[in-house]
């Protein structure tokens, strides 16, 4: 029940009408017995200094950081942990006694859903479509899970280089940019396919960053950060090329596991991940 000492835990981003966030951390809280409550808050580029600002005058506990804001957060945090620091992008903020202190557990969720599914990340080649801060996020940890090479696609080559400089001066993996025209030829020398871009996100579901009429004959895991919905164009391209596929929903799960340690010292165990899948549909 809420009650004068509910604490206030929130999604800041825009969109946010799709998030999965508040049934994942509310039954957290419900499960461990923690008197806080998740909601969610649609915060518009000119207002986002305000919102966080809001945080500390309304003492609310932490906070999840979703799109556009994920970088231009970390103009207006107290604190950057040394791994945000690194990826450039901020996904988790708490709110410790009126210093924000921000976090990133984007890369980490990602690696922790691979690695459960079975598959290896040391010495895979890997692509990754976009160069927001999902994918700087997910290039560090990929890189310091030991990938041999990674390759970022974007529109905007400069911020794939930027990525790539971050992983060049940081890790020993390989790396190289190119544009996002991806072809058969490219799809043979990888095996691990990420789609870090908002394309197929809802409401816009018939957004697809691949050509659908390339045919792939080797076995590649192709993995889509959007999770709303959960069977993106994109995936249903890969299953129709008879490749494995690994959907939004599992990094979700795993990266809001990392956040809720962070915010209330309480680490999730496995089967809490169980049972918050269930809670998808």
């Amino acid at each position: 029940m809420i009650n004068g000492s509910t604490k206030l835990i929130c999604l800041i981003g825009q969109p946010v009408e799709h998030s999965f966030s508040p049934s994942i951390h509310n039954c957290l809280f419900e499960k461990y017995d923690i008197n806080s409550k998740y909601m969610c808050f649609d915060v518009d580029k000119k207002s986002l200094k305000e919102a966080v600002n809001a945080m500390k005058v309304l003492k609310i506990k932490g906070a999840n950081v979703t799109v556009p804001h994920k970088v231009e957060i970390m103009n207006y945090l107290d604190e950057i942990d040394i791994n945000a620091k690194l990826i450039g992008a901020v996904n988790t903020i708490k709110n410790d006694n009126g210093r924000l202190i921000g976090y990133n557990t984007d890369g980490m969720g990602f690696v922790n859903s691979v690695l459960g599914k079975g598959y290896k990340i040391e010495g895979k080649n890997v692509m990754i479509l976009g160069a927001g801060g999902a994918a700087r996020s997910i290039a560090v940890e990929i890189a310091n899970n030991r990938a041999k090479s990674i390759e970022i696609r974007n529109r905007s080559i400069d911020k794939a280089n930027n990525i790539s400089n971050t992983i060049k001066e940081n890790f020993k993996s390989s790396v190289k940019t190119g544009n996002i025209n991806i072809t058969k030829e490219d799809l043979e020398n990888i095996d691990i396919l990420i789609n870090t871009t908002s394309l197929g996100l809802s409401p816009k579901v018939d957004q697809i960053p691949i050509d659908e009429t390339i045919k792939v004959d080797k076995d590649i895991l192709v993995c889509d950060i959007v999770y709303n919905p959960k069977e993106t164009r994109f995936l249903k391209w890969a299953k129709e090329n008879n490749l494995d596929t690994l959907g939004g929903i599992d990094m979700l799960i795993n990266q809001a596991l990392e956040a809720f340690y962070i915010w209330t010292g309480v680490r999730p165990d496995r089967e809490d991940l169980f049972e918050v899948e269930e809670l998808r549909f």
